[in-house]
This record gives structure tokens, C-alpha cells and sequence, in this order.
């Protein structure tokens, strides 16, 4: 009877002994060596690929924001304020109730097929839409300049670049609006153009967040 409690008693101490250093190892050295690497090497990534304007975080490089006008009496959906450069479209285009207006609760695509007539009707109306708020009165966006990424949603509905077809492509209005001349923003969606990643992987890109606060800045110098 002594010798089982003993046994038991022994046994009890090696599992407290064992499960304080794994704790202390695990959950407190590993974690501090982790995060001071972070914090050393890849300081802006670990704090979320923070962008600042004005000495204030105004949003994180890796996710879109929406630019809309405030919602006026009875609108369920706001209209998107055209002196900004717009990014993908928000909601999946249509009712996805997954992830409208970039919020961060949930993320996710309309997993629609690309022969489904709701999806075909969304683009298309989504095209019409990209043409008309881009033409302006010296010039006509044709319906063949539409890029892809202006009248899809991404995969996750996070989207915070777009391509610089897209861009491009909101040049005009962007300049009429805030009273600009076109070349200056042309220039400014060139110096906002990054390439491909090392040179192989993926697209050309343009941060809509990035971009949109250098228009600010070229505004207030105007």
C-alpha cells in the first residue's frame, strides 16, 4: 500500500516536473525567441504590413478597403465615391453574404460557376457599371478595356491590390474628379506599379490602399 502511493506519488511529481518545463518551453522561451526573431527580421510583416499616412495607420497592405460615399435615406447598398481609385468589387458582386464591404468577420468567394447565369448577369452588370463611371467627358472607356479583376471579386473578398489595366483604366475619372491632369496620374499609378515577385511569380499589381494615399498627398500639393 506504502509503496504504491509512493509510486504514485513519484509518478504525479515527474508529470508536474514534466508539464512546468514543457509549459515554460513551449509557451514562454518559444514563443519570445519566435516573436523577437519576428520583431528583428520582419519587423513590418509581423505587425501586420501596416501602412501609415500622416503618422497614423490607416490599414494593412494585405487587405482592401472600401471608398464609398456615406449611405444616403433608404440606399441598402453606399455608392462608391469616384475621386478615389477603386478597388475589386466588395461583395462578390451580388448578394454574397459571406463577405460584403471587406469586413473581416468572414472572408470568401460566391463559389459560382463560371456558366452560371447569376454570375454572367453580375458581370455584366458590373461591366456596364465600370464603363460608366469611368467614362468622362473628353473620354470613353470601351467595354474591351474592362479587365477581369474590375468586375470579379477575389477568392477571399480581401483583395487589396488590383491591375494596373484596372487602374489605368479609372486614370481619367480619377483626374477629372479631384481636378488633376491626367498625366500626373498616370505617372502616379506608374510609380504605384509593382511587378511580378522575384521577377516570375504572379502579376503585376497595384496597391489601391498605397495609391489612393499618394493621390491624397498629390491633391493637397494642388
Amino acid at each position: 500500500m506504502n509503496n504504491s502511493f509512493a509510486n504514485t506519488a513519484r509518478l504525479l511529481g515527474a508529470g508536474l516536473r514534466a508539464l512546468l518545463v514543457l509549459t515554460l518551453v513551449t509557451g514562454v522561451l518559444y514563443p519570445l525567441l519566435v516573436t523577437g526573431i519576428a520583431q528583428g527580421l520582419f519587423n513590418d510583416k509581423a505587425n501586420g504590413s501596416e501602412i501609415t499616412s500622416e503618422g497614423k495607420v490607416v490599414g494593412s497592405s494585405l487587405i482592401g478597403q472600401a471608398y464609398n460615399l456615406p449611405l444616403k435615406k433608404g440606399q441598402e447598398s453606399p455608392e462608391p465615391d469616384l475621386k478615389w481609385f477603386q478597388g475589386r468589387p466588395q461583395n462578390g458582386l451580388g448578394t454574397n453574404s459571406v463577405n460584403t464591404q471587406y469586413k473581416l468577420i468572414l472572408s470568401g468567394a460566391t463559389n459560382r460557376s463560371g456558366d452560371n447565369e447569376e454570375l454572367i448577369q453580375w458581370v455584366k452588370d458590373a461591366k456596364a457599371a465600370v464603363v460608366k463611371d469611368n467614362s468622362t467627358a473628353d473620354y470613353r472607356v470601351k467595354p474591351s478595356q474592362v479587365p477581369a479583376d474590375a468586375v470579379t471579386s477575389s477568392g477571399s473578398g480581401l483583395d487589396p491590390n488590383i491591375s494596373p489595366a484596372y487602374a489605368d483604366l479609372q486614370v481619367h475619372r480619377v483626374a477629372a474628379k479631384n481636378g488633376l491632369p491626367v498625366a500626373q496620374v498616370d505617372k502616379l499609378v506608374e510609380e504605384h506599379t509593382e511587378g511580378r515577385t522575384l521577377g516570375f511569380m504572379g502579376e503585376p499589381r497595384v496597391n489601391v490602399l498605397e495609391l489612393n494615399i499618394a493621390l491624397k498627398e498629390l491633391v493637397a500639393k494642388s
